[in-house]
């Protein structure tokens, strides 16, 4: 694409025959039409050229398909947006205009198996019952920021929290940290976008300190806070050996290394990511993991809560992780082995919720694998004690497994994590991402607006199918409990396993009395 870019003459033609036809030429067609609406011997003398080729240079080739030649003028304002964007006092930039009214009673909505990219979200996804003469105003919103985790979760909030329903998100990450990320809403109830902006300004105000991120200093705050009530999890770092990176994450990396003769897992916060968000995410892990002990729960070994370096340290799981083992290695699981890990999680998720802990992002991979092939649930960076009231607010964990309660910014409590639990056994049966032909952000609109849900196999033994299928019910209160749970996959195991498994069982207990 650099190159045929290179290659464009001083002339309001552009060049033709640059790679394949379709998706790339729109990209000349577009320059061509720039250089209509304007004058050429000025925009020739000028550095136009250099911005526009620099503009598609900096975005994914994905960004192409969500282009319009009627449109061009769109391309303008996206570099606009972007280069406002780099001044940190003007950030989230945001512009909204205006689009058409629609008519909610014609339903547009296209079939999920016609969606060809995971840039954008098939238009009108949701279309409500109302009169037919009733018409919507379709308002589109651009923002660009820093791009960082969770973005995407908090600008869908954002639009949430003022009353707007997403039809279409187009979403794209600059090679230099920006983002780009274009929303179709419904919902604002006037041809108004000027009304709408002051509306989003306001709105952002009001959480503005979470877009630039807060300052190292106030990070570090929440995590000394926390050393009195750490006590004896303290770890001496003088005795903790780093050994090899073992993953990166979003806010810290995951080393392998050793402590007093311990195999260990040691997650280290990264200094360019302590803000404030990420310190109580930390905070909030080492208080759940020092309070929390169980055979399918991680073993927390210790944490260092003390400057220049924070970290969390548990034991090591050889087996990785069952993200991993479903997907990088490609393994398919005979039934048994499937319903022993689902037993694994469950007794671990029971654990967890009769201690009031409520994970709120549980996915294969969070869930690791020992040396003995026992399952356990790690990762409590999002985790939180339910309270009192019994149920809880905000949109937390990973689109692919959430509920849709916690989609919709609805009040939600344990059976958050039922739900996920049930995305989780499709995983196992299927060996298959969920919704992988979809974008995370299409795969929770599916499921808050369509009731979609991974398609179950038909093979699928039936007392696993209805289980699943229950599992993951619109409304929570129909969705069983881990212990229930535990009670029906023991006994589907029971009628799965062959004779010589189950008197091989018998022994290995008999020999552990």
């Amino acid at each position: 694409m650099e190159e045929a870019l290179e290659d464009m003459g001083e002339s309001s033609s552009p060049p033709k025959g640059f790679g394949p036809p379709g998706v790339f030429d729109i990209k000349y067609d577009i320059y061509a039409r720039l250089l209509e609406s304007r004058n050429e011997e000025e925009l020739l003398n000028s550095d136009f050229r250099e911005q526009f080729m620099a503009h598609f240079n900096r975005l994914p080739p994905s960004y192409l398909l969500d282009l319009n030649v009627d449109r061009a003028e769109d391309v303008l304002l996206h570099q606009k947006i972007l280069t406002e964007a780099k001044d940190p006092e003007k950030r989230p930039v945001f512009h909204v205009r205006f689009i058409k009214l629609d008519d909610l009673n014609v339903d547009v909505r296209k079939n999920l198996e016609d969606i060809e990219d995971g840039s954008y979200l098939t238009e009108a996804l949701s279309v409500r019952a109302c009169r037919h003469d009733t018409f919507v105003p379709i308002h589109e919103i651009i923002f660009s920021t820093v791009d960082k985790p969770k973005l995407l979760s908090q600008l869908s909030a954002l639009l949430s929290n003022i009353g707007l329903n997403i039809r279409e998100a187009h979403v794209f990450s600059t090679t230099d940290g920006y983002s780009l990320d274009v929303f179709v809403v419904d919902g604002w109830p006037a041809q108004d976008a000027n009304g709408l902006s002051k509306e989003l300004e306001a709105a952002v105000a009001r959480i503005e300190g979470s877009w630039s991120g807060s300052t190292h200093s106030s990070g570090a705050d929440k995590i000394l806070a926390m050393q009195p009530k750490i006590g004896d999890w303290e770890i001496d770092k003088r005795l903790l050996k780093m050994g090899e990176k073992i993953a990166c994450g979003s806010c810290g990396d995951l080393y392998r290394g050793s402590y007093l003769g311990w195999d260990v897992a040691i997650k280290v916060l990264r200094s360019e990511h302590l803000d404030e968000a990420s310190g109580v995410e930390f905070a909030q892990e080492v208080m759940i993991l020092r309070e929390v002990q169980h055979r399918n729960v991680v073993r927390f070994i210790g944490a260092s809560t003390k400057p220049p370096q924070f970290c969390i340290v548990t034991e090591y799981m050889r087996g990785g992780s069952l993200y991993d083992l479903l997907h990088k290695h490609h393994n398919i699981l005979e039934l048994s082995m499937l319903l022993e890990f689902a037993l694994d999680i469950c007794k671990g998720m029971n654990y967890l919720h009769q201690n009031n802990v409520i994970h709120r992002d549980l996915k294969t991979a969070n869930l690791l694998i020992d040396e003995h092939r026992v399952v356990k649930v790690a990762d409590f960076g999002v985790a939180r004690l339910q309270n009192q009231g019994g149920d809880m607010t905000a949109e937390t964990g990973t689109y692919r497994w959430m509920a849709p309660e916690v989609i919709n910014h609805q009040r939600y409590d344990q059976k958050a994590d039922v739900f996920s639990f049930a995305v989780v056994l499709w995983e196992l049966l299927t060996s298959k991402i969920p919704y992988d032909t979809l974008t995370p952000l299409q795969a929770a609109l599916g499921v808050r607006q369509q009731g979609l849900r991974p398609e179950l196999p038909e093979n699928t033994h039936p007392i696993l199918s209805d289980l699943i299928q229950r599992c993951w019910e619109a409304d929570p209160a129909k969705r069983p409990s881990f212990a229930e749970i535990i009670v029906e996959l023991e006994e589907l195991l029971k009628q799965v396993k062959s004779p010589e498994e189950t008197s091989d069982e018998r022994r290995e207990n008999a020999n552990d009395d």
